[in-house]
């Protein structure tokens, strides 16, 4: 099955950086690789909702939410199935679950997580 597995988490105090690594693996006899799956950063904080932080579709377009922009970077490197997320100038209201979601069509896949903690 296809797999993503985050890394890169940890705990940073306010205004330092953070890359979050996505990496994909079991591709092979799916007839699909990860440069056909869109990319997209999820969020989630004790007791609130899931939220989108950034999404990169095939055609190269990127968005970010209001509250991350100019400070939280996607990218990806299909040559290595892997998706980035790097996150600067990060405050307390950046601590979160960080998740990995790719998407073809109707097909997607998540992975289970990574923790950022921004504190002092």
């Amino acid at each position: 099955q296809v797999q993503l597995v985050e890394s890169g988490g940890g705990l940073v105090q306010p205004g330092g950086s953070l890359r979050l690594s996505c990496t994909a693996s079991g591709f092979t006899g799916t007839g699909y690789t990860f440069k056909d799956y869109a990319i997209n950063w999820y969020r989630q904080a004790p007791g609130k909702e899931r939220d989108l932080v950034a999404g990169n579709s095939r055609e190269g377009i990127t968005v970010y939410i209001d509250s991350v922009r100019g400070r939280f970077t996607l990218s990806r490197d299909n040559a290595q199935n892997t998706a980035y997320l790097q996150m600067s100038s990060l405050k307390p209201e950046d601590t979160a679950l960080y998740y990995c979601n790719i998407r073809r069509d109707r097909n997607q896949f998540w992975g289970r997580g990574t923790q950022v903690t921004v504190s002092t």
